[in-house]
């Protein structure tokens, strides 16, 4: 039994090594698992359209592609321009920044202006601008990649069942293996697709009152609340900050900052709190303090991206874990209530 656990200590050491270290590698390929998720639940939605639906399935994959690919196209282009033309106003946002902290100064008799100018020298718009960028970049830098593996995995999808079966010959083993890979599709692609939804809400909600404030670039913003809303816990809580400090800066007042901060942080409250958890319900069972914790752990090896991918990534070993006896109660643990939906519990 020691030998055992020692076995397994040595697996998880490995595992974590290949992960940080071969993430150039796995991040691509998992990103293309996702978008293939997100091209099944387009290709799903598309199939019940009355006339669409009567196409072959190739067809309705290459269109769910092109759909997705546009898609990307344009969040790339808008992304490249909303930077520039915050770049092109980075003066204007440091001129305010003197005006508030001279406007501080005469309001509450604080000098403040040494401790402010150290502040904006140490921040350095231009260079958070420029690291936001070549982080976008970087992570469209591997599009390629993705769009290799994104490639395979379409042309391996149609056998891959059969494949299964011809691994598996006894049915009781292929009828498990096939329920689990079910399993997952069904989990991951509810997530995929719910929190699409809810996040492209926010984001389309928060851009109309961007737009109303006349804060610039509200396109950006947008873009960046929608994709932050991926990260649990703290990414509304980030993508409400963000437009907030930058409409201080561009107007130099603190009225339409108090305005993106209520209204935004209002509108995360509401979809995070009451339209996320009616559309999605417990379809995925995660505890709390799980996510909070896979999202440091995924943060720490993976960055940004492993936050992103954090979710979907335990949501796939739970279901894995609760199929296995010796595993079982571990997924247990990761449950919200500790209860499990397992094949081989309806046995047990």
């Amino acid at each position: 039994m020691e030998a055992k656990r020692i076995y397994i200590f040595l697996i998880l050491v490995v595992l974590v090594l290949i992960l940080i270290y071969a993430q150039t590698i796995i991040i691509p390929f998992i990103l293309a698992l996702l978008f293939l998720f997100l091209i099944r639940v387009i290709r799903s939605n598309l199939s019940k359209v009355k006339f669409i639906g009567r196409l072959p399935r190739w067809s309705l994959t290459l269109i769910s592609s092109a759909l997705l690919f546009t898609f990307l196209v344009f969040t790339v282009e808008m992304i490249s321009q909303n930077i520039q033309q915050l770049s092109a106003t980075l003066p204007i946002y440091e001129a305010n920044l003197n005006k508030i902290t001279q406007r501080i100064n005469i309001q509450f008799d604080i000098d403040i202006s040494n401790m402010v100018s150290d502040f904006a020298q140490d921040l350095n718009f231009s260079g958070i601008l420029s690291r936001i960028f070549t982080t976008l970049t970087g992570l469209f830098g591997d599009a390629f990649m993705v769009f290799l593996y994104l490639i395979f995995l379409l042309i391996e999808e149609p056998i891959f069942s059969r494949k299964i079966k011809a691994m598996y010959p006894d049915q009781k083993k292929f009828s498990r293996v096939n329920g689990l890979i079910k399993k997952i599709d069904k989990s991951v692609s509810n997530y995929i697709a719910l929190k699409t939804l809810v996040s492209l809400l926010t984001g389309f909600l928060s851009y109309f009152v961007l737009l109303i404030i006349g804060v610039d670039a509200p396109l950006f913003w947008a873009f960046l609340i929608f994709v932050l809303n991926f990260i649990p816990s703290i990414g509304s809580l980030i993508a409400t900050i963000f437009p907030t400090i930058f409409a201080l800066l561009q107007f130099g007042d603190f009225t339409p900052a108090i305005l993106v901060l209520a209204i935004v942080g209002a509108i995360q409250l509401i979809v995070g709190n009451l339209v996320e958890p009616r559309l999605m319900g417990n379809s995925l069972n995660i505890s709390p303090l799980v996510v909070f914790l896979t999202l440091a752990l995924w943060g720490v090896m993976w960055g940004v991206t492993g936050m992103l991918l954090s979710v979907p990534i335990t949501v796939i070993l739970i279901i894995i874990m609760s199929e296995f006896p010796d595993t079982r109660p571990i997924a247990v643990l990761l449950s919200r209530r500790g209860e499990i939906n397992s094949r081989q519990n309806e046995k047990d």
